[in-house]
């Protein structure tokens, strides 16, 4: 129904346009041209070389996806930037994708941009070609008040926080309250999978929010100092690491419960209850993961509207630096959960496993490759050595199996030393090597000699080494100890080795009860024995027979 009323306005529009500024026997022509949602000035642009000279551009970032089937609509994701044509409809906007894709678009869905004029030269150098024809005002050099400048930024923090703060407050009131009354429907755990700790999010955002809110100087904003707030709650951002963690699984859980009618109407109802915006609940929970890695662009575009004189500018500058470090702190944490459930895998791969699980002290794969290990009696093993923090674990490849592994042994890298030895004999082995290095694991005073085929790969373990001990002491210092995270994977890891173990025993006791249940007089029908007599031929072990020469 709303396209046939944006074809009417539009059409009419371009209709109107035609009739006063051109003759009337080429009206149909022009109107047929541009019967595809085109807006007056768009006309202009195409038709008589360029914009009217008072037209201004209109920027939007986008908040949300925006997936689409309907061809008269723009798909985007969240974070693109769009140039908005028609804003006459409250609720459907006309716009533009950098690559010239043109369509409606829910105007819930984007923000309008702040500092729209000094924002046209960053936007011009998006595209990769710009029309000789394009209006002069895109291309002129912007004259922004800094202070108008700096409060545009200071109020799109504010109201961005607030709009935060708020779907946070829906997801919470509007999902989570009326999914722990539903006990039929969702465990404590389910609702852990599927929300994570966006409780926890939206306690913290509300009162960094206020104290934005506290910051905010009503008579003079320009010198609200918002960089101050950021500093004080810096620490507390990283409890969107758990988050930005468990957001995967998190999609995966609510993916499976769609497939179900009655939690599709039930998370609908939940929408509807709370008046929220007509957006699906997995969009309001990737809205965190968004959130934290915008601090640093709203930090960043902040300091560009900041005189150094004013006495918010180093607040900004350190503010900006520690919102990157958490950031970037993040995405690492997000690289080693993803990397914690590969090595449970692996681990489960490697035969005659002994000891503890790999993940009771690692996280991460640092290295590994094929080298050679001297044993006491002077022999050269070739041995898989597998470096992981913490801990160097070793293994025998089986011959008989393409990718198959069988446990030989481990080395607590915690509590030994590496040396490097010169090419030549060693003493202790009375053996001569080339590439070599020893391990020493103090606490067992035992020894290892270990080789590589050539000096490259020599290198390449001594720096693997190192880089170990760097990512220990980092995870110290950020106290990254994953051990919640890792049970959850180990858990369901084992769940669903039970499953797939319960559906293998459940089909051979179907073919049991089935072989079972035929009678003793029974037979194979004629044409699929001969059938098979003819595939398989003669030879015992499934062969062909060769072809006599």
């Amino acid at each position: 129904m709303y396209l046939e009323e944006k074809h009417k306005l539009v059409n009419l529009n371009i209709a109107h346009c035609c009739t006063m500024y051109m003759p009337l026997n080429i009206t149909r022509v022009f109107v047929l041209r541009f019967s595809h949602h085109y807006s007056i000035d768009r006309c202009f642009a195409e038709n008589f070389g360029g914009m009217p000279e008072s037209e201004n551009r209109t920027y939007a970032e986008a908040l949300w996806d925006h997936i689409t089937m309907d061809q008269e609509e723009l798909p985007f994701r969240a974070g693109d930037l769009l140039e908005i044509i028609d804003m006459n409809d409250k609720d459907w906007w006309y716009g533009a994708l950098d690559d010239h894709q043109e369509g409606w678009l829910p105007a819930t869905f984007v923000r309008l941009r702040v500092n729209q004029d000094h924002f046209e030269e960053d936007f011009i150098g998006r595209f990769s070609e710009i029309p000789e024809h394009t209006s002069p005002n895109l291309r002129r050099i912007s004259m922004i008040n800094p202070d108008q400048g700096r409060i545009n930024v200071i109020n799109e923090i504010l109201q961005a926080e607030q709009d935060y703060v708020k779907h946070m407050k829906d997801v919470v009131e509007g999902y989570i309250r009326h999914a722990r009354k539903r006990v039929d429907m969702f465990t404590e755990e389910k609702i852990s999978v599927i929300f994570g700790n966006i409780e926890e999010i939206f306690k913290f955002s509300t009162q960094f929010l206020e104290t934005l809110e506290s910051a905010y100087c009503k008579e003079q904003p320009q010198q609200s100092e918002l960089g101050k707030c950021f500093l004080k709650y810096s620490k507390g951002f990283e409890i969107y690491s758990d988050y930005c963690n468990n957001h995967p699984s998190g999609s995966a859980e609510l993916k499976d419960l769609y497939r179900k009618q009655k939690y599709r109407h039930f998370f609908e109802a939940c929408r509807l209850l709370q008046e929220m915006i007509e957006i699906p609940l997995e969009g309001f929970l990737l809205n965190p993961v968004q959130k934290i890695c915008k601090y640093p662009l709203q930090l960043a575009e902040l300091l560009k509207y900041t005189p150094q004189t004013h006495p918010d500018y180093v607040n900004i500058q350190q503010a900006l630096e520690a919102m990157k470090k958490i950031a970037a702190l993040i995405n690492e944490r997000k690289r080693k959960m993803e990397s914690i459930e590969k090595l449970a895998r692996w681990q489960h791969t490697v035969e005659d496993w002994q000891g503890k699980d790999l993940l009771e002290r690692s996280s991460e794969l640092i290295y590994s490759s094929e080298i050679n290990k001297i044993n006491s009696a002077g022999w050269s093993q070739e041995r898989w050595f597998y470096l992981f923090d913490h801990q160097l674990v070793y293994c025998k490849k089986d011959l008989l199996k393409r990718n198959g592994f069988s446990y030989k042994g481990r080395i607590d890298t915690d509590e030994c030393d590496i040396i490097d030895i010169e090419d030549g004999k060693d003493v202790q082995y009375n053996v001569t090597v080339k590439n070599a290095w020893k391990i020493h694991e103090v606490d067992k005073d035992k020894w290892y000699l270990l080789y590589a085929k050539t000096p490259a790969e020599k290198q390449r373990w001594i720096k693997a080494f190192q880089k170990e001990r760097e990512r220990v002491r980092e995870d110290q210092e950020n106290n990254f100890m994953p051990d919640h995270w890792k049970n959850k994977i180990l858990n369901r890891i084992k769940a669903s080795q039970e499953k797939q173990n319960s559906r293998t025993q459940s089909e051979i006791q179907y073919k049991q009860e089935f072989i079972r249940g035929i009678p003793s007089h029974a037979t194979l029908p004629r044409s699929y024995s001969k059938k098979q007599s003819k595939r398989r031929g003669w030879f015992p072990f499934g062969g062909k027979q060769k072809a006599k020469s």
